[in-house]
């Protein structure tokens, strides 16, 4: 009995193996030439074999289903934001927020370079693998901090490889949404972000006073294990294979991945470049401002520690109300007009945290920071409906890196400038000491000494003013934004008919599999076949043709360069 059962199975796995090998072939002979099958057979394999993490998950894909993968991820570094701040202090105690600086700023770096390559690769493999391993190695440094913290720091540093979430989260949110609910779908997405640090920087304040800083640590890491897990459960892939790049084989070019290559090919499209250049400059600050603030609280304006806790969950609150409004924001003024009032709310708590010298000021500038939050999730929804299905990965990878340049310029922008001013941000150390303690130089370098901290008791966060300047001129350049209204007509229409084109032909496509299928003569009549193929290929080439060339009117990336 047992010897008959194996033997069945045996079977069963040989007929099954078959069939898998007719798909593999068929799929080759329609994607490609003849003398061109056989070299995309290894590269398929590899796709497969890339792939074979399960794509299916819980139910259909959906904005909620990245929602709970940004909200798992920053929650989990949310209760490390006191305890890291410790850590950093005894780890680098002389140069503390130098340290921090150059931390960010490798992150940044790498984030910068690796995102449009992610992004490319999520538009060929599909959205799950990537934040698969995006979120599990931006996570990974956390369990280190109890073990050893050079190594620590160090990881934080290297995972700005795949420290680019948000660009595929984005991407994911693009694929289940049309353009009009896009809006709030990435509001809702920021708004999940914020509220992730409502209550998770006060919890690990608690609990690391209370308890132990192991404790929060352990927390970290099993809220980190469990996003990982619910990736790889519970999310299904969002990319559908119809609108994914034709050809199993197409490789990536070192053009789509390299970053400035992404940026020379945005150049063309003015509309894009005055986005990209609005994101730069409202972000540096912003960025440097993210890597000071906790401690420029606590020492320059003597917040407690259970004080800048309540500051972030309430900024945190408003946040996630501003963004519930972004949606209704968005369809009254437009997406232009929604970007110039995030960047004006922007300048304004840039500058009263510059200037404000007393606590309530700070307050008063966190509930204008919340405001501002609006403004990257409208940049963002506005790029995406500037680009094809099949082209969000690598939009939204580099405004994404662009972003991950400020993270790594902002952070030491705000540290020179400290330094300038002679502003020490050591959590062991107080401002005035440190301006005391300044070692006295002669003759013009003593006169700059003493211009700075003759300007320093009137500017208590020099960084902020400058960084204020920074987003007007943002808020200029984003003035000179081409209204979006015919833009997004013109886009939608133009994207309909790409996808009826691209349906009609995968109805061939599947019409001919099928004969295929049926018909067990079907491989000793290639001329039929390739001659139908041909046709399909011959339309899809002249139909393209008439969409060459890049305009403020056309998609980032042009229909030649498909991955």
């Amino acid at each position: 009995m047992l010897g008959k059962w194996l033997t069945g199975a045996r079977r069963l796995f040989a007929d099954k193996q078959q069939e898998m090998l007719s798909v593999c072939w068929k799929r080759v002979m329609f994607q490609s030439d003849g003398s061109q099958s056989l070299h995309n057979c290894p590269t398929l394999w590899n796709k497969l074999s890339i792939c074979s993490i399960p794509t299916s998950g819980i139910g259909e894909p959906s904005v909620h289903h990245a929602v709970v993968v940004i909200f798992l991820e920053f929650f989990a570094w949310g209760l490390l934001t006191m305890p890291v701040i410790s850590v950093l202090n005894e780890t680098f105690p002389d140069h503390t927020f130098l340290m921090n600086g150059l931390i960010m700023g490798i992150k940044g770096l790498l984030s910068f370079l690796s995102a449009p390559l992610i992004g490319a690769l999520s538009d060929v493999w599909g959205r799950k693998f990537f934040l698969l391993i995006t979120v599990f190695f931006t996570c990974a440094p956390i369990p280190l901090m109890t073990i050893n913290t050079w190594w620590f720091f160090a990881m934080i540093s290297i995972s700005g490889v795949f420290a680019v979430t948000f660009s595929v989260v984005f991407a994911y949110v693009a694929d289940v949404t049309e353009d009009q609910e896009r809006y709030l779908a990435y509001g809702l997405v920021s708004a999940t972000f914020a509220a992730s640090m409502v209550i998770s920087p006060a919890l690990g304040a608690y609990m690391m006073a209370t308890y132990s800083e192991s404790l929060v640590v352990a927390l970290a890491t099993a809220i980190a294990i469990l996003d990982v897990f619910f990736i790889l459960v519970a999310v299904p892939e969002s990319l559908p294979e119809k609108v994914r790049p034709s050809s199993w084989g197409a490789p990536i070019s070192w053009e789509q991945a390299d970053p400035f290559a992404a940026l020379r090919k945005v150049g063309k499209d003015h509309m894009i470049l005055m986005l990209c250049v609005t994101v730069f400059l409202s972000y540096l600050p912003e960025a440097g401002q993210y890597s000071c603030i906790f401690v420029y609280l606590r020492l320059v304006m003597g917040f407690s520690d259970l004080m800048v806790a309540v500051f972030i969950a309430t900024v945190g609150i408003l946040s996630v109300c501003a963004q519930i409004v972004l949606g209704f924001v968005m369809r009254s003024l437009g997406p232009k007009h929604t970007i110039m009032v995030g960047l004006v709310f922007e300048m304004l708590q840039l500058m009263w945290y510059g200037f404000g010298s007393q606590i309530w000021m700070m307050w008063a500038a966190g509930v204008l920071a919340s405001v501002s939050s609006i403004t990257y999730p409208a940049i963002s929804a506005f790029v995406s409906m500037h680009s094809d299905a099949d082209k969000q990965g690598l939009v939204q990878g580099m405004v994404t890196g662009m972003r991950g340049l400020c993270n790594g310029l902002g952070p030491a922008m705000f540290g020179i400038i400290f330094y300038l001013f002679h502003v020490d941000l050591n959590e062991d150390s107080s401002a005035g000491r440190a301006r005391d303690q300044r070692p006295s130089v002669d003759g013009e370098n003593n006169t700059v000494g003493q211009i700075f901290d003759s300007i320093q008791p009137l500017v208590p966060g020099p960084p902020f003013v400058f960084g204020s300047f920074l987003v007007i001129c943002a808020l200029l350049v984003a003035f000179f934004i081409p209204d979006s209204t015919a833009l997004g007509s013109n886009l939608r229409t133009s994207s309909r008919r790409q996808s009826d084109a691209s349906s009609s032909a995968a109805r061939r496509r599947e019409s001919a599999e099928d004969d295929m299928g049926d018909d067990p003569t079907w491989f000793h009549r290639p001329k039929l076949r390739l001659q139908g193929l041909s046709m399909e290929l011959q339309y899809e080439v002249q139909h393209s043709k008439k969409h060459d060339g890049i305009s403020p009117l056309s998609p980032l990336v042009d229909n030649s360069a498909v991955l």
